[in-house]
C-alpha cells in the first residue's frame, strides 16, 4: 500500500458555489421505497425463495412501505414466478404499489409488462448506465448513443402503457441513470430532460428521476452537491419526482442519503438493515429512527424491531450485526461504569421531574420505542461500575439500593466478574446479593420475634421486642423497650452484650405490589471499629425488615473480622 494508492484517480467535486443545503433541516419524511426483494435479493448468497420472498414482502407491508421493488422479472424464471405469486394470490394491497425493474432492453422491457399484467399500481423502473467510466469500458458509446438508449427505452415503455388491455391498471414511470454519481452533471441533467419528454411527463403525472449513488465513490457533501446541482438545471423540475439509491462503498451511506434529502431528494430506495451489492445500500430503517430520534414522523413502523430482524435473519440468512444502530442486541446496552452512572441517573431524572421529553445520557432513543423494553440497558462485566449493579437489582428484581450502599455492592459484583472472567447475567448479580445479605445467618440468627405497642393513654406509645437469638450453639431470649421497633430491637441486643453498634439511617420500599408484597429495609450502621456496615432485611412487615437487615448487618462485621 505504500504505491498503490498511487494507481487510484481522485473524485473531482463539482463547483458549486451558493449551495444551500448544508442550512436545511430535515423535518419530513421522504418517500420510501424498499429495494430488498430486488436489490437486497441479488447479493444473497442464496437468494430468498418464493415463500421467504412472500413473508418478507407481507413485513414491508406491515412496517408501512406503500412503494416496494419486489424484482427482476425478466431476469429468470423464479423472478418472473414470484412477481406473479403476488399478483396471482392477491397479495398486494391496494394502497401499495409494485415496482420492477427492467433494463432499457427492448426485448426485456416487452417481457416486464407480460409480468406486471393484473396488477393495479405498478412502477416500471427502468435505467442504463450513463457514467463516464462505463461509457469508456462497457458499452464503448458516446454520450448520444447512452441517451439514445435510454429515449428508445422511454418511448418502448410509453408504448406498452398506451396498448395495454386492462385499463384499471395504474402504471407510473421511474427512470435511473445508473451510476449517476460517477457521470458529468450535465450528461445527466439532459439525458433525464429527454426522458420526461419521451415519457410526456407532466405536474400532474410527475415521472421518478433516481439517481443512484451506484458506486460510492466521495464523501457524502460531494453526492449532496450532485443532487442539489442536478434539481436547480433540470428543466420543468416539476415534472419529476427526486429520488435517490445510495450505496455504502465507503460506509457513508446513511449520511450520503440524509444529505441527499437536504439537498432536494424527494424519495429514498434503500433496504432495511442496509444488505445490498457489495457493502450495501443505505440502510432505511437507520435513516428512519434518525428521523424519529429528532421528533420527526418517519411514516414507518418499526416498533417491533426484534422481529423484523428475526423474520431478515431468517429470510436473508444473515445476520445482524451486535452493535447494528436500533438494532443490534447490545446497542442499548451498557457495560462502561460511568455510562452506567449516567442512564442510572437519567432514569431517575425521568422519574422525579415529570419531563415529557427522553431525556437519558447515552440513550438516544427509549428503547422500548422499538420493542427492546424487557431487554437490560445496563449489564455487569468487569468494565461496569458501581452503579451498574444497583440498576441491574432495580430495574430487574425491584430492589431500589441507597446510593450509600453502591460502593459496597459494586465492588462485591466486580470482584465477581473478574473470577469469572466474563459477563454476569442479571440472575447471576441477584444471587451474589442473596449471598451476601438476605441468607446470612451466622454467627446471630434470629429465630423467633414478636412486636407489639403499648400506649400509656396520654399519647406516649413504647414499642415493645420478645425474641429468641441463637449464637454460640445456643438459644437466648431477648427483649427490649424503646419508642420505635428499632430502637427497642437495639436494647433488646444489649441484654446479650451486643453492644457499640451505631444506628445511621435506613432505606425501606416495597418489592412487589397487592397483598402479598413484601417490604425490603437497607440498615447503615457503623460498627464497634469504626467501619461502616450495611445489612438487608425483607419481611411483610416492614418493622420486621428492618430488624432483620440490623441482624444481617452485625452478622457482615463478624464474618468480615475473620
Amino acid at each position: 500500500m505504500k504505491q498503490g494508492f498511487q494507481k487510484y484517480i481522485p473524485f473531482r467535486p463539482i463547483p458549486l458555489p451558493g449551495r444551500t443545503w448544508p442550512d436545511k433541516v430535515i423535518d419530513k419524511a421522504p418517500v420510501w421505497c424498499s429495494v430488498d426483494l430486488r436489490d437486497g435479493n441479488q447479493a444473497l448468497i442464496n437468494p430468498m425463495n418464493l415463500e421467504e420472498k412472500i413473508r418478507f414482502f407481507q413485513m414491508l407491508v406491515e412496517i408501512g412501505f406503500k412503494e416496494i421493488e419486489v424484482g427482476f422479472p425478466s431476469a429468470s424464471e423464479t423472478e418472473y414466478e414470484i412477481l406473479r405469486a403476488l399478483i396471482d394470490r392477491g397479495l398486494i394491497p391496494d394502497d401499495v404499489t409494485i415496482q420492477v425493474l427492467v433494463q432499457a432492453r427492448p426485448h426485456l422491457i416487452q417481457k416486464t409488462f407480460e409480468a406486471i399484467e393484473g396488477a393495479k399500481n405498478v412502477i416500471v423502473h427502468f435505467y442504463n448506465s450513463t457514467s463516464t467510466l462505463q461509457r469508456k469500458i462497457v458499452f464503448q458509446k458516446d454520450m448520444e448513443g447512452i441517451i439514445d438508449i435510454a429515449v428508445q427505452g422511454a418511448k418502448l415503455v410509453k408504448e406498452l402503457t398506451n396498448a395495454r388491455e386492462d385499463k384499471k391498471m395504474h402504471i407510473r414511470y421511474e427512470y435511473s441513470p445508473e451510476s449517476f454519481s460517477g457521470t458529468e452533471m450535465d450528461n445527466a441533467v439532459r439525458i433525464c430532460e429527454e426522458v420526461l419528454d419521451a415519457l410526456d411527463a407532466t405536474q400532474e403525472n410527475p415521472v421518478i428521476l433516481n439517481l443512484p449513488n451506484t458506486v460510492e465513490g466521495a464523501t457524502p457533501n460531494c453526492y449532496a452537491d450532485q443532487i442539489e446541482y442536478f434539481c436547480t438545471h433540470l428543466k420543468g423540475k416539476e415534472r419529476a419526482i427526486i429520488s435517490v439509491h445510495p450505496h455504502n462503498d465507503r460506509g457513508c451511506g446513511v449520511a450520503a442519503t440524509e444529505l441527499a434529502i437536504m439537498a432536494g431528494a424527494q424519495r429514498v430506495e434503500g433496504t432495511v438493515f442496509g444488505n445490498g451489492e457489495r457493502t450495501g445500500n443505505a440502510d432505511i430503517m437507520v435513516v428512519a429512527m434518525n428521523m424519529y430520534s429528532q421528533g420527526v414522523d418517519p411514516r414507518l413502523d418499526f416498533s417491533n424491531l426484534p422481529k423484523i430482524k428475526e423474520i431478515y435473519e431468517q429470510s436473508t440468512k444473515m445476520k445482524v450485526h451486535e452493535r447494528h444502530p436500533y438494532a443490534g442486541e447490545l446497542v442499548f446496552t451498557a457495560f462502561s461504569g460511568s455510562h452506567q452512572d449516567a442512564i442510572n441517573k437519567g432514569y431517575a431524572y425521568m422519574q422525579n421531574s415529570g419531563t415529557p421529553y427522553w431525556e437519558i445520557p447515552y440513550l438516544p432513543i427509549d428503547p422500548a420505542d422499538v420493542g427492546r423494553e424487557y431487554e437490560p440497558v445496563i449489564r455487569i462485566n468487569s468494565q461496569s461500575g458501581k452503579g451498574g449493579a444497583a440498576f441491574v437489582m432495580q430495574q430487574s428484581f425491584g430492589y431500589s439500593l441507597p446510593k450509600e450502599m453502591h460502593p459496597e455492592f459494586g465492588a462485591i459484583v466486580k470482584h465477581a466478574c473478574d473470577q469469572a472472567g466474563r459477563e454476569l447475567r442479571p440472575e447471576e448479580v441477584f444471587s451474589l446479593f442473596e449471598t451476601e445479605y438476605l441468607i446470612i445467618h451466622r454467627p446471630y440468627n434470629l429465630k423467633s420475634y414478636k412486636l407489639f405497642e403499648e400506649n400509656s393513654g396520654e399519647g406516649d406509645a413504647a414499642v415493645h421486642f420478645e425474641g429468641v437469638l441463637r449464637f454460640e450453639h445456643e438459644d437466648h431470649a431477648i427483649s427490649g423497650v424503646g419508642n420505635g421497633p428499632i430502637d427497642a430491637f437495639f436494647k433488646a441486643l444489649k441484654t446479650v452484650g451486643i453492644t457499640n453498634y451505631t444506628f445511621v439511617n435506613y432505606h425501606e420500599h416495597a418489592i412487589s405490589s397487592g397483598a402479598d408484597s413484601k417490604a425490603v429495609s437497607y440498615i447503615h450502621l457503623i460498627g464497634p471499629d469504626g467501619r461502616t456496615l450495611f445489612g438487608v432485611g425483607r419481611d411483610s412487615n416492614i418493622s420486621l425488615a428492618s430488624i432483620k437487615g440490623i441482624i444481617c448487618a452485625i452478622n457482615r462485621s463478624k464474618k468480615t473480622a475473620e
